[in-house]
Parts: structure tokens; sequence; C-alpha cells
């Protein structure tokens, strides 16, 4: 079994291709900032984008066999990430749907880095866990839906970025023109409670102390 994931964005095929290649700008929209014991973000960006890969044109194969493939179409570059097929590596099955989420989430950060941001560098903070996301009133419209609503005591608007199944992307203009995801998975076998997880990117002068003492307080009380 495959997936694929397809994200257009509104740049040239070799913008594109260039924010897949060039390791400073896969920072502007890969995951979140972290630091760990194996190096952190710059650590998993190569690991992930820069080992055992193989590039083909615009073609590029990650070394546990997902595809990214960019091609010029009316607008812009599409790309297109066709994931590995379940089973073809039995330590990763467990983790195959969170995967292909995280999937989701990235290509939508690159689509909003390139077209809002380009080659500018964002700041991220990152929260994760159980809580009912829908206690936010997260809008659930159409992309390019304006919006606006109070969130753990900070007025935000702007407009829907994308919507999927499990996630919600909102641009906050409070951000300096930031870009917000939401993601909840229900309760199954292998998550018993769900999971929940918000990455927040902002630009600019903002105050991240302030931002992230916000959302760790109103996070927790979510439960």
């Amino acid at each position: 079994m495959t997936s694929k994931i397809v994200v257009t964005v509104a740049a040239p095929v070799d913008v594109v291709w260039d924010a897949l290649r060039d390791k400073e700008k896969i920072r502007h929209w890969h995951g979140w900032e972290y630091e760990g014991a194996e190096g952190g973000l710059d650590e998993e960006i190569d690991q992930i984008y820069f080992t055992h890969v193989v590039e083909d044109g615009t073609t590029l194969r990650l070394g546990n066999g997902d595809v990214f493939a960019v091609e010029p179409v009316e607008g812009g570059a599409r790309i297109t990430l066709t994931r590995a097929p379940l089973g073809a590596d039995p330590d990763w099955d467990a983790y195959y749907d969170d995967v292909t989420e995280g999937w989701i989430t990235f290509l939508h950060q690159l689509r909003f880095a390139v077209e809002r941001h380009p080659d500018e560098p964002r700041h991220t903070l990152f929260y994760s866990g159980t809580a009912p996301i829908a206690r936010l009133g997260i809008p659930n419209q159409p992309a390019g839906t304006a919006y606006e609503l109070e969130l753990f005591r900070q007025e935000l608007k702007g407009e829907v970025w994308y919507t999927t199944d499990h996630q919600t992307g909102l641009t906050v203009d409070a951000w300096g023109n930031g870009l917000l995801i939401v993601s909840h998975i229900p309760p199954g076998v292998q998550k018993p409670d769900g999971a929940s997880m918000a990455i927040l990117s902002s630009y600019g002068d903002i105050d991240r102390d302030d931002l992230d003492a916000r959302w760790q307080s109103g996070w927790a009380q979510l439960g």
C-alpha cells in the first residue's frame, strides 16, 4: 500500500526544488526548531534529505523509500510525495500514518515559506499531547476563508491556509504573518487517548517568550 501527498506551490519549479535541496532553506519549513543529544533539527535535516538519497532531475528519493517529484503546472509547481509502501521498513510500520501526517504538515509549511516568506528564517514553538483540539475553536472552513478568534488571551486573525481530515493551518497576522498548524488523531488501537499537536511559526520581532507562556498555560488547561 502506498499513499501520495500533493501540494501545489505558487512558485517556479527551480525555486521549489531549491527549497528541497538547500539545507538552510529546508530549516525554513521542515519540522520545528529543537536541540537534542543527536544534533536536533540540523541533524534531522541532514539524515532525511542528504543521507542515502538519490537525485534525478527534480525527483528525490529518500533513504526510507519516500519519493519527492516536483513538476511545472499552471500557476507554479506541483510537489508529489509518494510514500514508500507499507511494509518496506517493518521497524517503522507502526508509525506509518504518523509519518504521513507529518509530511502533510511539512509540505504545507514548505508552501507557506516559499509563497509568504521566501528566504526568511522562522521561529517555531511546538506542543503535543492528547488535548481535545475542538476546544480551541479553530474554524473548519475552506482554504482562503478569513477568520478571527481569541486563543489563549490573544486575538488572532488571518486566513485558513489548508484543511485535511486531521489538520488545519491558519495564517496569523499577529505573528508577523505567521502560521499555526494544529492536528488531532482520534483515539485508536495505537493511540488509545488520541494525539494532538500544534506548531507555531512566527517571523520578525515577536515576543516568543510571552507567546510560549500563553500556549504552555493554555495547552495544559485543555487537558
